[in-house]
């Protein structure tokens, strides 16, 4: 049975997707009015109950420079892997080894899976083509891998974005997890009348 409180949190989470619903509603018809937005809230509510989807925990958490450094470095990466890949296309004799890779990511929150999914395929060069949603496993093609250099090189790439994230957006469980320090154990040693150093 749940708490008044977990329900409150319940229906919390369902309104950004709610928003954005009337958002995509109202562009699609160019045009604000009243009615509009009724009908899009109507509309929203239906696709929200109808087709129910497991809420994304919101961290609730900013750090805002973190964040823009965050997305400084995005812009940086799509740039270089932008020249990357046009070089690639030009390039007298191409010689290419594409690859799959496996990338295990730390977190366990869905929210950082999404964005380090979105962060890695919107630069050139990648993209994510399964996820594997209980282990937090990213499955990518990536352009040009020659040697296991390139590989390792590209892993801790997308382990790097991951970690911008974390420090710009992430919960405390996920900070705690990417240094190392699971949430679990320090709980545990509360309990145990140990404070964790």
């Amino acid at each position: 049975m749940t708490t008044p409180r977990e329900r409150l949190e319940a229906v919390g989470n369902q309104i950004p997707p709610l928003i954005a619903l009337i958002v995509l509603w109202m562009l699609l018809w160019g045009e604000f009015s009243w009615l509009n937005l009724l009908v899009g809230l109507v509309v929203g509510i239906v696709v929200t109950v109808a087709f129910y989807l497991v809420p994304v925990q919101l961290s609730g958490r900013l750090h805002p420079l973190d964040a823009v450094v965050f997305f400084v470095r995005l812009i940086l990466d799509i740039v270089r892997a932008s020249i990357d890949v046009s070089w690639l296309a030009v390039k007298p004799r191409l010689v290419t080894s594409n690859a799959i890779l496996a990338i295990r990511l730390r977190t366990r929150s869905d929210l950082i899976l999404t964005w380090t999914a979105v962060a890695t395929s919107i630069v050139p060069g990648s993209i994510v083509v399964d996820i594997d949603r209980e282990s937090s496993i990213l499955y990518l093609h990536v352009l040009n891998m020659q040697s296991a250099r390139d590989i390792e090189s590209f892993r801790r790439r997308v382990l790097a974005a991951e970690r911008r994230i974390v420090r710009g957006f992430g919960s405390r469980e996920d900070v705690e997890r990417l240094r190392g320090v699971r949430p679990v154990d320090r709980r545990a040693q509360r309990m145990n009348g140990k404070e964790p150093s």
